[in-house]
């Protein structure tokens, strides 16, 4: 499979701000319970704001570069079958984000993305 550049985290503010000074981002209390850290592709942002994150503001999405994350991303099978990239073994260096923006989920899931969003 051929990753693309970009691939996002959806954090909240309070949990990704002590990460700005660190310069790690170790995740959400999901990603430590699951061992990985998630992340979606483009194609997959909508879907995972309106299953996870309806209703919910004060929210930051990360744009990834995908080839700063090395072996440590792998892709894995979820929701019917798709490829999820999840990251293993390290937290999410904070040189790999490429740009970060706040964001809010409306009630019914909806989420207007940045432009940036590819």
């Amino acid at each position: 499979m051929n990753s693309p550049d970009l691939i996002y985290k959806i954090a909240t503010t309070a949990s990704y701000s002590p990460a700005r000074e660190s310069g790690a981002y170790a995740g959400m209390p999901v990603d430590a319970a699951d061992g990985y850290m998630h992340f979606s592709t483009a194609e997959q942002l909508g879907e995972t704001l309106r299953r996870h994150f309806a209703g919910q503001s004060d929210l930051v999405l990360l744009a990834v570069r995908t080839a700063e994350l090395g072996d440590d991303l792998i892709w894995e099978p979820s929701r019917g079958g798709a490829l999820f990239p999840h990251l293993y073994g390290q937290p999410l260096p904070i040189t790999a984000v490429a740009w970060e923006a706040s964001i809010s989920v409306n009630a019914d899931g909806s989420c207007a993305l940045p432009e940036a969003v590819r």
